[in-house]
Formats: structure tokens, sequence, C-alpha cells
């Protein structure tokens, strides 16, 4: 065709081929698209999602009890644009595979080794936190062992002091004074359907907003041979816990981390003064009570993702 020049137009003008005006719109669907991994830590093998900016601060997201990784469906897509994401399932949760219970010791010292090992085996050398419920106690493990590598923690109803427990705790304390078979069996009702669904989601969020993809598949994988046993263990484990807060309390005190609460403040478990608590050892901590329950992003994922962008830009970006 006249005036046309090889590869262009003779004005100089850009090339109106489709892959020239995809280019952009496809290096974006990459980044906002949610990649399913797995990794051998030991004999673990460690599952989970990535997304967002290969070369963007990265935030690890540690899920809590009794849910996964996909507790961050949500999430994930609306900080993907800014952030790397990587969330992992626990050992004991999800799609994340361990040996049984007797080959494998399911404390929450082990389950932090473990993300310790998934974080050293993909190369992570500086991340931030999000911590919910099970996530703070493992999250706080690896702070403590490698404090130079936490940019920032955000924590969404993960639990560091006393005040914040609720008085909701009497079979979990019983067994914790007391291993016994029948203090033990008394905390199955935690993991029963009922008590998933209407204590740990609905309890002080709007049910209209509630989906129940959530709870479903919590409940679905609960039901799964062995999965009570291996809760039941954290349960008891869970005191641990509570002796290593004053030693969570002094890693703030000492490198005094950028920090974010996002606190669904109808929690049942985790009251809003345990996210107060937190300005007691870090004055710079910036906390939001949310009016919805324990499982915020559930109902609260955009206002969550929000507060969670500016305050990361400001801090490690």
């Amino acid at each position: 065709m006249a005036g046309r020049k090889a590869g262009g137009y003779a004005d100089g003008g850009v090339s109106s081929h489709p892959a020239s005006r995809q280019a952009p719109a496809e290096k974006e669907a990459s980044t906002m698209r949610v990649k399913y991994r797995t990794r051998e830590v030991g004999d673990v093998t460690v599952f989970y999602r990535e997304a967002g900016k290969p070369d963007g601060p990265v935030i690890l997201l540690l899920h809590g009890f009794p849910t996964a990784s996909h507790m961050f469906r949500d999430l994930i897509p609306l900080l993907a644009p800014h952030f790397r994401l990587i969330a992992p399932d626990l050992p004991g949760f999800g799609q994340t595979r361990a040996p049984p219970r007797g080959s494998f010791d399911y404390s929450f010292d082990n389950l932090a080794r473990i993300i310790e090992g998934f974080v050293a085996a993909i190369g992570l050398s500086r991340y931030a936190l999000y911590v919910f419920d099970y996530g703070a106690p493992t999250g706080y493990r690896l702070a403590v062992a490698n404090p130079e590598r936490i940019t920032a923690i955000v924590s969404q109803n993960g639990n560091a002091y006393v005040e914040g427990l609720s008085d909701q705790w009497g079979p979990w304390q019983a067994y914790w004074r007391d291993p016994t078979p029948g203090h033990r069996e008394a905390c199955r009702a935690s993991l029963a359907a009922d008590s998933i669904r209407n204590w740990q989601y609905l309890t002080g969020s709007d049910p209209e907003r509630m989906s129940p993809d959530g709870y479903t598949l919590d409940i679905a994988y609960m039901a799964r041979p062995g999965a009570e046993d291996i809760q039941l263990d954290l349960i008891l484990d869970y005191r641990s816990n509570l002796e290593k807060y004053p030693e969570f309390q002094r890693y703030f005190r000492e490198h005094q981390p950028p920090f974010l609460a996002t606190w669904g403040k109808h929690d049942p478990a985790f009251v809003p003064a345990g996210a107060q608590a937190y300005a007691r050892d870090l004055p710079g901590a910036e906390i939001h009570l949310l009016d919805t329950g324990h499982f915020a992003l559930e109902t609260h994922a955009p206002e969550i993702a929000a507060l969670m962008t500016e305050f990361l830009l400001r801090h490690v970006a």
C-alpha cells in the first residue's frame, strides 16, 4: 500500500496491529491473575496463591481457623495492582498436604517452622505480614525470629494481648488447664458446621453481605477424615500462644514495625480491646474498628483493601 513503511506508517505513527494494542491489557491481566502453586518444605507440600506485581512490595497473607487461603479471594485482586501477594495454606488446612498425626506435630511452633521454610524456599527476603486469627501467632513467630525481614504488619482480628480474648473461651481454657479426653471432646463443638457458620462467620456480620462460599468450603474441609483431631491438637497448643504474648510484645516495642489494625469490632472471639492494646507497644499504630464480625474480609474487603493500600504505599513502596 502506498505510503506504508515496513512495520509502521509513513508518518511515524504507532502500528494499530491488535497485538500492539492488547499488550498493556495483557500485562495487567497477568498481574491480576491468581496462580495456584505448591512448594515442598520437608515432608509438607505447601499450597499457595500468588498474584500481583512480580517486583512489587511483598505481602505474606496468613489465614486463620478454620479456613484457608481462599479467605483472601476478594482481597487479592484489589491489592494486586500495587503489591505481590503470597497466601499459603497452613499445614492441617485447605490444600496443603502434611503427614498425618503421629508423624507430624500439629503445633504452632511447627506451623511457623513450615511457613518459615516456605518463605525461604520461594526466596522472600522482605515482606509485610497480614495476620488473621491463627495467622497472628504463626506470623509473629516469624517476626520474632527474623525481625529484619518484616516491613510492616496488618492485623485483621489477629490477637497478641490477653485483653483481646472474649469471655467465650471457656471450653478451650478448661482443655488448656486440664487436657483430659472429656475436655478435648467438649472442644469438638467449636468444629461443628453450625458453629463455623453461625458463630464464626455470621455473629456480628451483616448476613446479606456474607457469601455462603467461605463457610461452606470451611465446613467441607472440617469434614475430611482426621481433620477434627488435627484441629483439636491445635486448640490444645493454642495455650502456647498466650505464653508467647510477652515475647511478641517485646518484638513490637524493640522493632516498631509499621502497624495497621483492621478489626471487626463485633468479633465474638477477639474483642476490640485486643486491637487497641497494640498502641501500648506501638504508639504509631493505626487502628480501625469495622462494623462487622470475625471474618471481616467476607463483608468489608473493599474497605480493608483501601486502608491497606494507603498505609502500605506510605511505608513499604
